[in-house]
C-alpha cells in the first residue's frame, strides 16, 4: 500500500510540474503576441496643452498626476495581491496573486493570476487583450479547463472595457494624443471613449474634490452568468494614490457588478509592484 501511495504521489507531482511547465510556456508564447502588437508611441513626450479642450475635471486630474515635458508611458509591468470573489449568488472569497503586463500602443495587456479556491487547489487564470482579440482562459491546477471564452466581440469589449477602466495605472493612456477621447458631463465626472480596431468602448469616470479619479462605469458589460452571458452594470472604485515612477496612480481597487439588488463586488487588491516603461524619445 505504501508504494502504491508513493507512486500515486510521484505521478501527481509530475502531472503537476508538467501543467506548471505548460501554463508557463503559454504564458510566454501570450506575452509574445502581445510584445509583436506594439506600435511606437507618438508623441512620446506629453504636452500640457493639449489639456486644453478637455472638461474641467479631465484638465485637474492630469495636473495632478502627470508633469509637463514627461515620457508618455510605453508599457507597464505590475503585481497585486488581494481576494477574488468565486460566488455567482452568494460570496464566496479566496484569496489571489498575480502579475501583469500591459502595453499601451496597441492597447493590450495579459493578466497572470493564481486564486487559491482550496487548501491546496488552485485556479490559474489568462484575463487578457492582445491585438484586438479577448481572451478568458482559466484551468484548475493548470491542467482542467473551467473556462475559455475568446474570440467574440463580446469579450474583446469586456476585456478592453478592462483596459481603459485600469488606464489609471499608467496614466499618459488616457489622454487624447494617446487615443482617449472625452466627453464633459458635469463637474465631477466626463466620459471616455477609445477605440482598437473594430472595437470601441466607453466609460464613466467619476473625480473626486482633490481632482484624482475615484470611480469607473460602465452602463453594461459583459457577464458570465452559468451559460448565459448578460449585459450588466459594472464599476471600479480606486483609492490609495501614491507616487510610482514619477506618475501618481491608485494603489487599491474593488471591481463590482451592479445588480438589481445591490453592488456584488468580485475583485478587492492592491498594487504591491510597478514599473513604468517610459516612450523612447
Amino acid at each position: 500500500m505504501f508504494i502504491v501511495i508513493a507512486a500515486l504521489l510521484i505521478v501527481a507531482g509530475l502531472a503537476l510540474a508538467w501543467a506548471d511547465s505548460r501554463w508557463q510556456s503559454d504564458t510566454h508564447a501570450l506575452r509574445g503576441e502581445l510584445a509583436a502588437s506594439r506600435q511606437p508611441i507618438t508623441p512620446a513626450r506629453f504636452d500640457a496643452r493639449e489639456l486644453d479642450d478637455l472638461p474641467a475635471p479631465v484638465q485637474a486630474y492630469f495636473r495632478r498626476v502627470l508633469k509637463d515635458g514627461q515620457l508618455m508611458i510605453a508599457a507597464a509591468r505590475l503585481t497585486h495581491r488581494g481576494t477574488f470573489n468565486l460566488g455567482q449568488t452568494e460570496p464566496r472569497w479566496s484569496d489571489f496573486t498575480s502579475d501583469q503586463i500591459v502595453t499601451t500602443r496597441r492597447p493590450g495587456f495579459d493578466w497572470d493570476a493564481r486564486i487559491a479556491v482550496a487548501r491546496g487547489l488552485t485556479v490559474r487564470v489568462h484575463d487578457a487583450y492582445v491585438a484586438g482579440e479577448g481572451r478568458l482562459i482559466a484551468k484548475l491546477m493548470g491542467l482542467v479547463t473551467v473556462a475559455d471564452m475568446r474570440g467574440t466581440p463580446a469579450v474583446a469589449q469586456g476585456e478592453l472595457m478592462r483596459y481603459l477602466a485600469e488606464a489609471p495605472w499608467y496614466p499618459t493612456a488616457l489622454l487624447p494624443s494617446q487615443g482617449t477621447q472625452w466627453q464633459a458631463i458635469d463637474d465631477y465626472s466626463a466620459r471616455a471613449t477609445l477605440s482598437d480596431g473594430a472595437t470601441t468602448v466607453s466609460l464613466v469616470f467619476g473625480f473626486g474634490a482633490d481632482g484624482l479619479i475615484e470611480t469607473i462605469r460602465a452602463d453594461a458589460r459583459a457577464r458570465a452568468d452559468g451559460e448565459r452571458v448578460e449585459m450588466t452594470p459594472w464599476r471600479v472604485r480606486l483609492w490609495g494614490y501614491a507616487a510610482r515612477d514619477n506618475v501618481l496612480i491608485p494603489l487599491h481597487g474593488e471591481v463590482a457588478w451592479l445588480l438589481p439588488r445591490g453592488p456584488y463586488p468580485y475583485w478587492r487588491g492592491r498594487i504591491e509592484s510597478v514599473s513604468l516603461e517610459p516612450a523612447r524619445k
